[in-house]
Parts: structure tokens; C-alpha cells; sequence
């Protein structure tokens, strides 16, 4: 299990539970594992009362499953939720492109011309956790930008279903240069303030990542994915 730190400040609800997101989505949390409460309240420094309440709300993410008298368990990931969530993640993230190149001030689009340089430094560095984790401050900051809260939360609620296997599905290198020039593409259209063709890219750069899971799939990359229901 990875170290964790005790959290110490408030809001403790918020904290608690981004911190478990990333402890299921990032860490060495396997799904089907049964999580372990006392560990977490020691590690975390906090009680099972708040714990239970930010694993209800991983819950409603579909990232943990709870069962009566036998706890929680980081939940598996199904074949059929990848073919579910991801055209609805690019339906948001078109449409939160779209209202970004109106929303975002020049100076948030700067942020994310900074976090482009970033992106392109750690691909020539093949530093992927690191390139994944300025790829998701990207995605993220551009949905801030759409000003919706809705929408965000939408996202939000979904997007952790398939994070972690957005994040195991291996790169060649071709994709992975592929995708960082997306990205450029992307960043292009959002200083030019052209919300159909920032849509449309982002809309085929979670296409084109979905084709890069199924192939993880296929291939038993993704090991933890079980078929298809029915």
C-alpha cells in the first residue's frame, strides 16, 4: 500500500475523499481488493464515521462496491462501463471545450499553454506518470474553464470509473506521439477561441484513447476487466 499522510484540514469530507479516489484510481488498490477501514483511520488520522461516509461517495462513483456486514471492495471494472462511459465523457468534454473557448480568461489559457510545454517535456523524457498527471491537470482545467458546474460534476462522477484504465492502457509510441500532438492541436484551437473545432478534437482524442483501451483489452493488458454481461 502506498504511504499516505494524516489529513489535518478542513474541509476532512472533501479531502477524505479525494484522497481515496486517487488511492483506488492511481495507487496499487487492485480491484476486487477488500479495502481495509482500520488501516485507512490510522493512516488518515481520522475516524471510520467519515471514512464510510467518503467510501458512500466512491460508491455512487462506481469505484467501490459495498456490500451489508462485509465492507467495502474496490470495484471491478466491466468491459461494457468502458463502452458506456466513454462516449459520454466526450460528449462533456466537447461541449465543455466548447463553452471554455468563450469562459476562460487569457490568462487561464496561458496556464495551459504552460502545462503544454510540461506535457511535450516529460513525452521527450518517456516520464509517463508524470505525463499522465499534466495530461489529467489539462482535461481538468478546461472543464473548470467551461464555468459549469453541472457539467462538472458529470464529468466527475464518471470519469474515475475509467481512470485507472485510461492510465494502464499502454502507449505505443506512436499513439503517445499522436496524442501529445492532439494535444497541441487542442490548445491551438482554444487560444484561437474556435469552440466547434475545440469540440471536435476533444471529442476524437477520447476516441482515439478509447481505441487504445480496447486494444489494451484485447490484448490482456488490462487484465482487471471482465467481459461483457448477458
Amino acid at each position: 500500500m502506498n504511504q499516505v499522510e494524516p489529513i489535518s484540514r478542513q474541509p476532512l469530507h472533501d479531502v477524505l475523499v479525494d484522497r481515496l479516489r486517487d488511492l483506488v484510481t492511481d495507487g496499487d488498490m487492485v480491484p476486487g481488493d477488500k479495502i481495509n477501514e482500520k488501516w485507512l483511520t490510522e493512516a488518515f488520522g481520522v475516524s471510520r464515521t467519515p471514512l464510510r461516509e467518503a467510501l458512500k461517495v466512491l460508491a455512487s462513483e462506481g469505484l467501490v462496491t459495498l456490500t451489508p456486514n462485509r465492507g467495502a471492495r474496490v470495484a471491478e471494472l466491466n468491459e461494457k462501463d468502458i463502452e458506456d462511459v466513454f462516449p459520454v465523457l466526450m460528449a462533456l468534454e466537447g461541449l465543455a471545450g466548447r463553452l471554455a473557448c468563450s469562459m476562460m480568461s487569457d490568462e487561464d489559457i496561458s496556464h495551459i499553454a504552460d502545462l503544454q510545454v510540461a506535457l511535450e517535456a516529460q513525452f521527450e523524457r518517456q516520464d509517463r506518470p508524470a505525463y499522465f498527471q499534466t495530461n489529467q491537470e489539462i482535461h481538468r482545467a478546461i472543464l473548470e474553464g467551461s464555468g459549469n458546474e453541472v457539467l462538472m460534476a458529470s464529468h466527475r462522477a464518471l470519469a474515475g470509473r475509467i481512470r485507472r484504465a485510461r492510465f494502464l492502457a499502454n502507449l505505443s509510441p506512436d499513439r503517445w506521439k499522436q496524442a501529445v500532438e492532439e494535444h497541441a492541436e487542442i490548445l491551438a484551437a482554444l487560444q484561437a477561441r474556435d469552440g466547434d473545432r475545440m469540440a471536435l478534437l476533444l471529442e476524437s482524442h477520447l476516441g482515439n484513447k478509447l481505441a487504445s483501451v480496447r486494444k489494451a483489452i484485447a490484448s490482456g493488458d488490462l487484465p482487471f476487466v471482465g467481459r461483457n454481461s448477458g
